[in-house]
């Protein structure tokens, strides 16, 4: 599995990095600091996930959403933020599903096997 951290806090991606490569099998993992970092990213290694942060510098995870799944609306988006309210915001914008960095690692790794099993978002 392709996965993008786009997240600009460092220990957050780091964190996140740890959580998948010891759950998944084998992931090939990218990182990104902003949304057109992501953007970017998405392009060249057409990753199967992306989990994204809303408020970044620059472009934010809510424009890059829109703009990724506008032009690739196969690659899932999983929005994760210390915003519990942003889950209406990254649905409108295109995210495949949402999880708050409040939830636990295993609430996280549910929401990747339910988008990997292609079911629908809440």
């Amino acid at each position: 599995m392709r996965i993008i951290i786009a997240d600009d806090q460092k220990h957050t991606r780091n964190g996140l990095r740890a959580v998948l490569s010891a759950c998944l099998d084998a992931p090939e993992i990218w990182e990104a600091t902003t949304g057109l970092e992501a953007e970017h990213l998405a392009e060249a290694v057409h990753p199967h996930l992306i989990v994204m942060d809303i408020r970044m510098p620059g472009r934010d995870g809510l424009s890059a959403t829109r703009r990724i799944k506008s032009e690739h609306p196969e690659i899932k988006v999983l929005v994760l933020s210390l915003r519990a309210d942003g889950s209406r915001d990254a649905l409108a914008a295109g995210a495949d599903a949402f999880v708050s960095k409040g939830e636990s690692p295993q609430r996280l790794l549910a929401a990747i096997a339910e988008l990997a099993d292609g079911r629908p978002r809440p």
